[in-house]
């Protein structure tokens, strides 16, 4: 249990950052904001890799298309989380 959770921490910031580097534009994320985006990739993006479009969940080495969606993943929740945050922050 303890286990998992450092891992998605860890995997989540990892991810999160990539993520926020991908996001067209010029995103001012929050570091917690990121890392939570992150960690959304790494699950939203492992079970559309596993579930959804059913791909092996073994390989015998990294499977970097599984990292490629959780990245993609978590750049689309970087967007979406900042775009929903600017209007927000526009209104009168």
């Amino acid at each position: 249990m303890v286990g998992t959770i450092l891992v998605a921490l860890i995997g989540g910031t990892v991810i999160g950052f990539l993520g926020k580097s991908l996001a067209p534009g010029d995103r001012q994320v929050p570091l917690w904001l990121t890392i939570l985006c992150g960690i959304g990739g790494v699950f939203l993006g492992n079970w559309l890799y596993v579930d959804v479009l059913d791909f092996q969940e073994n390989t015998a080495r990294i499977d970097w298309w599984r990292h490629a969606w959780q990245v993609a993943v978590a750049a689309i929740l970087v967007v979406v989380v900042t775009s929903g945050a600017g209007r927000k922050g526009n209104r009168t």
